[in-house]
């Protein structure tokens, strides 16, 4: 049910309170006419973000204009000028400030909560901290709770004093015991309020950071980008402050306390753990805030990071979501590979690396576009001091960041590490390291299983085919369709059932595919680099089918007119190749299936593929140079498809071969059927 709706329920005396909360700033007119569309927004947001608060603030003044248009159809001329008054009132006074009403809406919402669950709870003692809804709404509740706090304690100090004039002369023990219920309420109540921050931190740290990282892992491996960490900074930043705010607010008790000394008192008797929760909340929130920003990668290996060479730079980026101006250049980060402590040391028989370039650096606000504290490493390099006795692609290795925060006289250690990286000596080692951290990061969400590959799990093919298809879409503006990962799947398996079958590091990586002397990765990660240097604008376009089973490409063309053709990839080219198929009538009429032998890089790297595919021509039965490629599939004129991507000066080659050798003009055989 809506909040809404749920307080029109309440009894007279909290309705009369309900009525308290609204004025002409923030009309209850408004409140009822859109209120779930307002119940819908992240006010608390809006407070603390200008544009955001802009956005939110057009939005309400175009509901207003759809109720208005209601209200018009509806004949109802009393809510239309009620309607038409609110609207001229809020442009005149929160147009340039839209964070002020955001502001407004915010309170109101969190005191109706307050008041909701007071009607509930009224009769069971309880005190409550509304901390549902969104991670944001719960921060800015806690914001609210500790102001309120604030405003209890000055009250307490407003008192002492009188309190110890009247227990050192008096000594009444109804002025004692009235001071004793004063502060077991606010201790009660303070105990409420670290909870509540317990609970938001465990949100904040165990669910949306959490889901942060585990999305930097999937974007790592070509997944969707990951969204940026400004708005969990502002949520983590504003619930460290007010740890520190109450912590300064049981300080105060202490201080109080020791005014004057009785028997009972509860602050001596709860503060000190109240003193050590908020101390360990601030610590474990400190620890946790401390991420690494961006992954290490090779700047000349941009799209393939966690994968860096023994003696070549890379780069990676360190983060303290905590963004408190006076820790600006005061934090030293050092950085490290394989600092053996626990599950993160490295399996036995691994290499071991030392970080060569500068490996220290001091945090600051300056460098960042947002002003957030973090330390950027452009110069780091890794270098091997002993030999490896493991396979080097299947060895995890973690590069550790350290330093030490002083704050408030608390020191706490901060350590925060890498995904785990693949430390290649040569760059013929690539593909099968990106494997590694393809398979890695697909199935564990693990910070630091080093040991990973010595038993690494099986995956699905759902699992593998996403990733599959992210290696074009991270790279290219297109994925691979479900025909291609089927043909691929069938690549793979061997089988045509594939929802069921699980899928080994072996068979993806390792093991060569049936008939072949390489394996599946290889294949078609030379494919991918294929794609990405030689025929990027035809694969964006649509045009390469690239991955069809041979009966899948019979069944498709034979329906269709001579010279209908397509373009997919050769399964028998370990380098990756690309070849086209295309339909013709032998002298009895009978459809015939050809293709070419598969294009190669080599022979890419001195023509473009759109070229070759202009000038190709064979001989006919008649010795007549011909084109058989006219429509490419399903019935796209040639020109119309490939022109745009040729040279106005390129011209098929004028030589011809000797009749009846069955050669193209490039010099490319052809076949009858397929490659």
């Amino acid at each position: 049910m809506a909040q809404w709706n749920q307080l029109q329920q309440l009894e007279t005396r909290y309705l009369e309170q309900l009525y308290h909360l609204y004025s002409d700033s923030f009309p209850m007119e408004l409140r009822q006419f859109l209120a779930p569309w307002i119940e819908s927004q992240d006010w608390a947001y809006a407070a603390n973000k200008e544009s955001h608060a802009t956005l939110v603030f057009h939005n309400l003044l175009g509901e207003i204009d759809q109720q208005y248009s209601r209200f018009l159809q509806e004949n109802n001329v009393l809510y239309q000028h009620n309607l038409r008054r609110i609207k001229q009132h809020l442009q005149s006074k929160y147009l340039e400030k839209p964070m002020e009403i955001a502001r407004i809406v915010a309170r109101c919402l969190w005191e109706e909560q307050r008041l909701l669950q007071t009607a509930t709870t009224a009769q069971q003692g309880l005190i409550f901290y509304p901390l549902w809804g969104t991670t944001s709404h719960s921060s800015s509740c806690l914001t609210l709770s500790i102001q309120d706090m604030e405003q209890k304690m000055k009250m307490l100090e407003n008192l002492q004093d009188d309190f110890d004039f009247n227990y050192k002369t008096l000594k009444s023990e109804g002025e004692i015991q009235n001071q004793v219920t004063k502060y077991r309420q606010i201790v009660t109540e303070m105990a409420g309020l670290l909870s509540a921050m317990d609970f938001v931190q465990k949100n904040l740290t165990d669910e949306e950071l959490a889901d942060w990282k585990r999305r930097q892992q999937i974007a790592c491996i070509g997944g969707p980008p990951n969204i940026c960490l400004d708005r969990l900074e502002t949520w983590i930043t504003s619930l460290a402050e007010s740890q520190l705010q109450i912590r300064q607010q049981i300080k105060k008790l202490e201080e109080l306390q020791q005014k004057v000394s009785y028997k009972g008192d509860p602050i001596i008797q709860h503060r000190p753990a109240l003193e050590e929760k908020i101390v360990d909340l601030f610590r474990s929130l400190m620890k946790s805030a401390f991420v690494v920003e961006r992954q290490p990668c090779m700047p000349m290996h941009p799209d393939r990071p966690l994968v860096i060479k023994t003696g070549v730079q890379f780069t990676t980026k360190v983060r303290l979501l905590v963004k408190f101006p006076e820790l600006n250049y005061q934090l030293k980060i050092k950085v490290c590979i394989d600092k053996e402590s626990g599950d993160g040391a490295a399996i036995r028989g691994s290499r071991k690396f030392n970080i060569l370039g500068t490996n220290t650096k001091v945090m600051n606000m300056e460098e960042s576009n947002n002003g957030s504290l973090s330390a950027e490493f452009k110069h780091l390099v890794s270098s091997a001091i002993t030999p490896a006795s493991l396979i080097v692609t299947e060895e995890l290795h973690l590069i550790t960041f350290e330093t030490e925060v002083y704050h408030q006289g608390l020191k706490i250690d901060l350590e925060t590490h890498s995904l785990p990286v693949v430390v290649i000596s040569n760059i013929c080692q690539m593909p099968n390291a990106w494997a590694s951290i393809l398979w890695y990061n697909m199935l564990t969400n693990h910070p630091k299983n080093v040991n990973f590959f010595t038993k690494p799990p099986v995956g699905t093919w759902d699992q593998v085919a996403e990733v599959l298809s992210w290696q074009f879409s991270s790279t290219t503006k297109r994925g691979l369709t479900i025909e291609q990962l089927t043909t691929l799947a069938e690549k793979l398996l061997g089988i045509c059932v594939i929802v069921f079958s699980g899928i080994t590091w072996a068979k993806f990586c390792k093991e060569n595919m049936a008939g072949k002397g390489f394996s599946f990765w290889v294949w078609l990660d030379n494919i991918i680099d294929l794609v990405k240097k030689y025929i990027l604008a035809l694969w964006n376009e649509g045009y390469i089918m690239g991955f069809i089973s041979k009966e899948r490409e019979r069944a498709i063309l034979s329906p269709k007119p001579p010279g209908t053709f397509l373009l997919r990839f050769s399964e028998s080219s370990k380098e990756g190749g690309i070849t086209f198929t295309w339909v013709e009538k032998d002298i009895n009429g009978k459809t015939q299936i050809q293709s070419v032998e598969p294009y190669t890089k080599q022979q890419l790297n001195s023509m473009s593929f759109a070229e070759i595919i202009m000038g190709y021509k064979i001989m006919d039965a008649t010795n007549i140079l011909v084109s058989p490629l006219v429509y490419l599939y399903p019935d796209i004129p040639k020109e119309e498809a490939f022109g745009k991507y040729c040279r106005p000066e390129a011209q098929p080659d004028t030589e011809f071969p000797d009749p009846g050798c069955g050669e193209c003009v490039s010099g490319n055989i052809v076949h009858s059927g397929l490659e």
